[in-house]
């Protein structure tokens, strides 16, 4: 045995108990013998950094590995958590709901279409929107509106407004 493995034996035997009892009491037997072991593991690959007496040294890359084994428990946890929301519900329906609109979305008019994506779907304000369709703010309000409850009948099923009037193009530039 070199004498670096027979120092290391030395302190493993004189301090492992210790250790041990020390995570026990902070997280429990269940997880201890891991936390003693990688402890251990860090101290044999910077063994020339470990001073005398070796113990608080020993003590605080414990509690160090620990406090990461809590971290990524609790990351784990987390993940968990938000992937059961993304489980939350029937897929089938989720999909058929989907399906649903864009199926309504598709008897709207283009310019309907247009106004709905802006909002919904590129996150603008209706002054915003107004802008970019060239018509006063007051008037994609009202276009908004008309569009909101024709897609709500469409995908209720409810019958469209088969008369509905043909409205200005939106793409003119209001003075």
């Amino acid at each position: 045995m070199t004498d670096d493995s027979q120092r290391f034996t030395a302190m493993y035997d004189e301090c492992r108990q210790r250790v041990w009892a020390y995570v026990v009491s902070r997280a429990g037997r269940q997880i201890a013998d891991e936390v003693v072991s990688e402890t251990f593991a860090i101290a044999w690959r910077r063994f020339d950094d470990v001073p005398e007496p070796a113990l608080p040294w020993l003590l605080g890359v414990s509690r160090n590995v620990l406090r990461d084994n809590i971290r990524a428990e609790i990351k784990q946890e987390s993940l968990a958590r938000e992937l059961e929301t993304w489980n939350e519900g029937d897929h089938a329906e989720r999909v058929a709901e989907r399906f649903a609109v864009v199926r309504a979305l598709a008897t709207l008019s283009e310019d309907e279409r247009e106004i709905l994506i802006l909002v919904a779907w590129q996150g603008l304000s209706p002054r915003d929107a107004a802008r970019v369709v060239g018509c006063s703010p007051a008037a994609f309000r009202v276009r908004l509106h008309r569009a909101r409850k024709r897609l709500a009948q469409a995908v209720e099923g409810a019958p469209a407004i088969v008369n509905r009037p043909r409205v200005r193009s939106m793409h003119k530039e209001w003075s």
